[in-house]
């Protein structure tokens, strides 16, 4: 069965997030589940001190830590966070995620309804 705005997940058919996507040495790995103007998700996994380096987003950013153990920087503070453990990191706010071991992890961007949509995927994962 398959998803109207859901993709790259079975419909109807119940499975661990963090199986969606595989370790790989020395990278991060995703996979997207819906992008539109609203709303981005996807699942990551990233190899032992990888990281995706500070940012900011047009939308409030929210990580779900599957599997691991990640240090997430939300402006001049930092957070251990750990599996099936959320933090909310404000839009705006300049933020990072760091593994201090293989980690995996849901990321939820949701967007301002004014958001435009040619900047979604840009601003997402900027």
């Amino acid at each position: 069965m398959i998803g109207k705005y859901i993709k790259n997940i079975e419909a109807g058919k119940a499975l661990l997030l963090s199986s969606l996507v595989d370790y790989h040495e020395n990278q991060v790995v995703s996979r997207t589940l819906a992008q539109n103007a609203s709303l981005s998700l996807t699942v990551f996994s990233f190899d032992a001190k990888e990281q995706i380096s500070s940012h900011s987003s047009d939308g409030d950013a929210m990580v779900t830590v599957l599997e691991g153990e990640a240090t997430v920087g939300i402006g001049e503070e930092l957070h251990l966070i750990h599996p099936g453990e959320t933090i909310v990191m404000p839009a705006q706010i300049p933020h990072s995620v760091s593994a201090e071991t293989k980690m995996k992890m849901l990321l939820t961007v949701v967007f301002p309804a004014s958001y435009d949509a040619d900047k979604n995927g840009k601003e997402a994962m900027k």
